[in-house]
């Protein structure tokens, strides 16, 4: 096996074998903790839930817009990739890939932050435009800066479509097509703009053969992946051709994603599997819902509740009213995701066998359990 020297496997281009492959299935935006009074980082903690989520099954993806990357330092990012990467490692899953959030102000600083990362340990860089100078970037601008940080990077970079985080910027399917067929090393794209029409239009000019055959990557471990950036349309992006996606959700229901992704994957295939994994993209997608409208906060006092840590968002981000942490508590669409989340933990006590993650061509993986309402 190659070493290298970040994370002791190999992880770069220009020849060298990826030895973390990008595989369809479902991904973590992981939050970032910090302590309280100082808001320096809590790593601890953060270890803590990487690991928690890598156990369920779910996939890591750090310093993006739920690990709150816009009030980190380069540095803070840097110190969150090399420790996960740690902690992953010396839990048994060296096998396990990081996506980093490396998107910043310019195109120089952004392939700066990306060399970084990838030396920290980051597989994978995904990476969303500036929206300081939002009304000068047009469309041969974006095109450039995308195609531009793609030639540069050491790691494949995936594209990070949210005009909500992006000063209004909204990426179309025609230039999401064109930057994946004139770059080998754009592996895929992360759809938080919600537009159902826009993945189907994308999956049906990269996810096919006639894509792979004329447009072959660079690296042959990172194909182009099509994802969703929330947890309530997994099921029908997977009839679309899609390859699952990067929810904020799977922080709380981590078993409730892996397994309707898993449903959703194979029922493609298998028609009688549909009925349940309709029956939980309706818990989920209610549950993705309500919890996406209290923000970071939300999610990190669910966790709190749920798993003993969470703590408040950097400032300026406040934490919720003990009031809204109270009604989004008890929502009834939460609560009904609480209980199927304990089911599928009670179901993996009782059986303590491991978990399958399909890809979109039937082939299934491994992946460890672990007791998450304990």
């Amino acid at each position: 096996m190659v070493m290298s020297m970040a994370n002791g496997l190999a992880n770069g281009l220009n020849g060298v074998k990826h030895s973390r492959p990008l595989a369809p299935g479902i991904w973590a935006p992981v939050p970032t903790f910090f302590l309280q009074g100082s808001e320096e980082l809590d790593l601890a903690t953060f270890k803590r839930h990487v690991l928690y989520l890598a156990k369920a099954g779910m996939g890591i993806l750090l310093c993006g817009s739920m690990g709150e990357a816009h009030h980190l330092e380069d540095s803070e990012r840097v110190l969150l990739i090399r420790t996960a990467r740690q902690a992953l490692d010396a839990a048994g899953f060296s096998h396990a890939p990081i996506i980093a959030g490396t998107g910043v102000g310019s195109t120089r600083k952004t392939i700066e932050l990306t060399r970084q990362a990838a030396e920290a340990g980051a597989d994978y860089a995904i990476v969303i435009a500036s929206g300081y100078y939002a009304g000068a970037l047009d469309y041969p601008a974006l095109k450039a800066f995308f195609l531009e940080v793609a030639e540069a990077s050491p790691i494949p970079i995936m594209i990070y479509n949210y005009p909500g985080a992006a000063g209004g910027i909204e990426l179309d399917s025609d230039i999401i097509e064109s930057i994946a067929k004139e770059s080998s090393n754009i592996c895929g794209v992360k759809l938080t703009c919600g537009n159902v029409g826009k993945l189907v239009r994308i999956a049906t000019a990269t996810a096919v053969p006639s894509f792979d055959k004329l447009y072959p990557r660079k690296n042959k471990d990172a194909p182009f992946l099509v994802l969703g950036g929330f947890a309530d349309f997994i099921l029908p992006s997977a009839f679309a051709r899609a390859h699952g996606a990067i929810a904020g959700l799977g922080n709380v229901a981590p078993r409730s994603l892996v397994r309707l992704t898993q449903l959703s994957f194979a029922a493609v295939n298998d028609p009688t599997l549909l009925p349940e994994a309709q029956r939980l993209q309706d818990i989920v997608a209610a549950g993705d819902r309500t919890i996406a409208l209290a923000g970071i906060a939300g999610t990190k006092f669910l966790l709190e509740k749920l798993l003993g840590y969470g703590g408040a968002p950097r400032r300026p981000m406040l934490r919720l009213t003990k009031e809204r942490e109270e009604a989004l508590w008890q929502h009834k669409n939460v609560q009904a995701l609480i209980e199927l989340e304990r089911a599928l933990e009670r179901e993996a006590m009782v059986k303590m066998t491991p978990s399958i993650a399909f890809d979109t061509n039937g082939a299934d993986r491994a992946s460890r359990e672990v007791s998450a309402f304990a």
